[in-house]
């Protein structure tokens, strides 16, 4: 049976550990992988625009011996040009796998029911599952270990909140939500990583204070205040969310050594400083490059199998 990548939450442990081994291995020798998926084909289904999301993948493919097939929304326009269910169908008979960059995750879940090929998530509303095990991946790179880490994510309870929540209730990792009352993670995804936490250990809190959040964190997480299709809101967003900034006086109240995380693009000024962001304690691009090394390692796990 094919195996899709939709949601951290359908992974086991063992597999998520067995992605960040592979990474490793990946990120260490990339000569010895140059042939793993020679003569496989990848299409990278986008309706919103990316940066990292299509050179890791396509730079990525390239390097394990694959071609890559960018497909933009103008070309493709699924659900109005052609429903995803006909293109799913249609593009699983030219391809190996297909990676959707989407703004519902319906369309993840039904593109996934009609490809006969895997799929996986390049972002939906609702989850950001490589880029939520890249972030668990650098983290584990940086301290050696995830148990006894706490995560704190502080801003909107987004997508990529969702995929840490997940990501961390599954590894025993603790994470701290903290935002504006109103922008809290999805209450389904918070009750789910709370019973996911019992067996695993992790610790799961959501508040809206982030200066308390921030006391003993390991690792300081920033995201955009309004992601792509929320332009209209981010006037409002700006006021709502401007005491959540990472700063310089925010991180005078975590641990000197705290590490500092953005998934990217960063609003600097916004959500993040430049201080913060370029300073000793900032892994952000060390986090953006370890994008390609675990999707590498997610592509060889479900087209070579």
């Amino acid at each position: 049976m094919k195996k899709d990548l939709l949601s951290i939450r359908d992974l086991t442990l063992g597999e998520i550990d067995s992605i960040f081994k592979l990474s490793a291995l990946l990120k260490k020798n990339k000569k010895k992988f140059s042939k793993v998926l020679s003569g496989k084909t990848l299409a990278l289904i986008f309706q919103k625009p990316s940066n990292r999301t299509r050179v890791s993948f396509e730079v990525g493919m390239y390097q394990l011996g694959g071609n890559s097939l960018y497909l933009s929304p103008a070309e493709i326009n699924i659900g109005v040009r052609e429903s995803v269910r006909d293109v799913a169908k249609t593009i699983s008979r030219y391809v190996d796998g297909i990676v959707l960059r989407t703004f519902e995750h319906k369309n993840c879940l039904d593109m996934a029911t009609a490809a006969t090929v895997p799929v996986i998530n390049g972002l939906s509303d609702f989850s950001h599952p490589c880029q939520g095990l890249a972030d668990l991946f650098t983290i584990k790179e940086k301290l050696k270990d995830l148990k006894n880490v706490t995560l704190v994510y502080v801003g909107d309870g987004n997508n990529v909140c969702n995929s840490l929540l997940f990501a961390a209730a599954k590894t025993g990792m603790n994470i701290t939500v903290a935002s504006p009352k109103g922008y809290f993670p999805d209450e389904q995804v918070v009750k789910y990583a709370q019973e996911i936490a019992k067996e695993t250990g992790s610790k799961i809190k959501i508040t809206e204070d982030p200066v308390s959040a921030v006391k003993g964190a390991n690792v300081i997480y920033a995201d955009v205040w309004a992601s792509m299709g929320q332009e209209e809101e981010i006037a409002k967003r700006k006021i709502i969310f401007k005491d959540f900034q990472i700063n310089a006086k925010l991180l005078a109240n975590a641990a000197p050594g705290v590490l500092v995380m953005h998934c990217l693009p960063a609003h600097r000024g916004e959500e993040i400083t430049d201080e913060v962001m370029d300073s000793k304690n900032s892994i952000v691009f060390d986090q953006a490059e370890n994008r390609m090394h675990v999707q590498k390692a997610i592509l060889i796990k479900l087209l070579k199998g």
